[in-house]
């Protein structure tokens, strides 16, 4: 029991510390390639970055000011683990802006202040949420709205960066607010692919006559089980459903058994999201029972 909680220990605070690294990285994008640029991120700091241009106040102040607001509103629905770690978030990046704030900018070229600004700040928020907090409030606002309507996270982020960037626009220039807008989606994808992951998973789903050879050579060759089920086509009739989770590395090896096993086979692949539970693979579990027989 104390080893249990002595690696629950280890792994918060290995989450605290990733999450203040990529606090660190989100601040260095914003104060080094955007701000100089005028360009803006999203959300609570975008609209910190337009007040900054507009009067000149210290924007590391503005931006924890402005997400205050949205960690108390958030603190009950939210939870008290996301709040902190979000907040130990806003901390860092706020005071790692002031920091920032009196080197020397990175470029003032705007396609490489797009570029770079976009994949860093993609890379330290990507970060920062993946490891369970935040560092904008509008995110925290988007979450409690939809678990009150059901509208999705992504798309009320969205809306919100869009009107954001109208009024920048209005402000800067329209230049500008298509720059920030090519930031935001660079920063997008970048997120996607840290919070995921290199390694992300594919489901295949495998409709073939020829089961126990395919299963059999996934195991080999993957190390990959198999669940086993079965099914009926409308016109084929009874047929074998193979369902397994694999990496999207994995994905060529897959096609390459399928091709050397059975050619008729139907094979449906799709992305994973998520793995809830233990996901064997051979030289686990199956490996032990293996040495017993």
């Amino acid at each position: 029991m104390a080893k249990i909680v002595t690696s629950k220990r280890l792994t918060t605070l290995l989450e605290f510390l990733i999450i203040g690294v990529g606090a660190i990285i989100a601040a260095f994008a914003i104060e080094e390639f955007l701000v100089p640029n005028t360009i803006l991120d999203g959300g609570v700091v975008g609209i910190s970055i337009m007040i900054n241009h507009l009067t000149g106040f210290s924007l590391s102040i503005l931006t924890l000011c402005f997400n205050l607001p949205f960690l108390l509103i958030g603190y009950r629905k939210l939870g008290k683990i996301f709040i902190l770690k979000s907040a130990y978030g806003m901390v860092i990046f706020s005071a790692f802006l002031k920091i920032f704030e009196k080197f020397a900018n990175a470029t003032s070229e705007y396609l490489l202040a797009v570029s770079f600004g976009g994949v860093i700040l993609g890379v330290g928020v990507g970060l920062v949420i993946r490891y369970g907090g935040c560092l904008d409030g509008s995110e925290a606002v988007a979450i409690i709205i939809n678990k009150t309507t059901k509208a999705p996270v992504g798309q009320m982020v969205l809306i919100f960066n869009i009107i954001i960037y109208s009024v920048a626009g209005r402000l800067f220039g329209f230049d500008r607010a298509m720059y920030s807008l090519l930031t935001y989606f660079i920063a997008s994808k970048i997120i996607d692919f840290v919070e995921i992951g290199m390694n992300q998973s594919k489901a295949a789903m495998i409709i073939t006559n020829d089961a126990e050879h395919i299963s059999k050579a996934i195991y080999k060759k993957l190390g990959r089980t198999v669940t086993i089920m079965e099914g009926e086509g409308l016109v084929s009739g009874k047929k074998v459903v193979l369902y397994c989770v694999i990496t999207s590395f994995e994905v060529r090896e897959l096609r390459d058994i399928i091709r050397n096993t059975d050619q008729s086979a139907f094979v449906a692949i799709s992305d994973v999201s998520e793995i809830i539970g233990h996901h064997m693979k051979k030289n686990d579990g199956l490996e032990k029972e293996d040495k017993k027989q």
